[in-house]
């Protein structure tokens, strides 16, 4: 067998490989039949040979088969003197089915393109949305030195919220004997209204004089896990 250099000249030269965008038992095949030295009338055959070369070691391991490399493979009867015109109308054919091959392989693009679109779509579909929360610091005052802080703050964290997580407290002096709860909380930004929050605070009157956000910093859901505010126990419910 012997190769059809003039074909396989023209067919490389819009290509990288005898078929499809990576290397593959098609190349094996015929870089197996290419004689050396190659002529310096055969430029894209000189270039095609030497990137095969460098897959040596993979050359058994490579995918697909060695169909395509046929088109470039002429039998020794093909070309002898006798018959002479059957060789001649085998080359036309391998032309035609050469070149006839670009909307095939333009189609196999565009479908793995399309594939790999829809791919990197459903990933970012898929991925989930950061939580947008906030870490507050809210002060609580009393009426009085008499008022039970214990119960006033026991009062507070009864408030069950969607998106509402408390933290640690402290009672912080202000003057007279009279101490506020200091205490903070974590909340869903999207979930939390602090007025509505402060509203149901409010109903606790017999303790509760008046409250207010004394600090409020934004954070993401991975910042909170280092925030030194919280202890193990309520940051497993962030």
């Amino acid at each position: 067998m012997s190769l059809n250099l003039d074909a396989l000249e023209a067919h490389l030269v819009t290509r990288s490989y005898i078929e499809g965008y990576a290397p593959s038992q098609a190349d094996v095949h015929v870089f197996r039949l290419v004689t050396q030295p190659i002529g310096s009338q055969y430029p894209h055959i000189t270039r095609w040979f030497t990137h095969i070369k460098s897959y040596s070691a993979e050359h058994d391991t490579l995918p697909g088969t060695s169909n395509a490399g046929q088109a470039f493979v002429v039998q020794a009867t093909a070309v002898s003197a006798a018959e002479p015109e059957a060789a001649e109308e085998k080359e036309e054919e391998e032309d035609i089915d050469l070149f006839g091959s670009d909307d095939e392989e333009s189609a196999e693009a565009e479908r793995i393109k399309a594939e790999r679109v829809a791919a990197y779509n459903a990933r970012k579909a898929n991925k989930p949305k950061a939580v947008a929360k906030s870490v507050v610091t809210l002060e609580v005052k009393p009426w009085d030195d008499e008022t039970d802080m214990k119960a006033l703050e026991d009062a507070v964290r009864s408030i069950s919220m969607d998106g509402l997580v408390w933290g640690a407290s402290k009672l912080v002096p202000i003057g007279y004997g009279i101490r506020k709860l200091q205490i903070t909380l974590v909340v869903e930004d999207e979930l939390v209204s602090l007025d509505e929050l402060q509203e149901k605070i409010s109903e606790f009157d017999d303790y509760v004089q008046s409250s207010d956000v004394a600090a409020m910093q934004s954070k993401s859901s991975r910042a909170l896990t280092a925030c030194c505010w919280f202890d193990e126990g309520t940051l497993s419910e962030l």
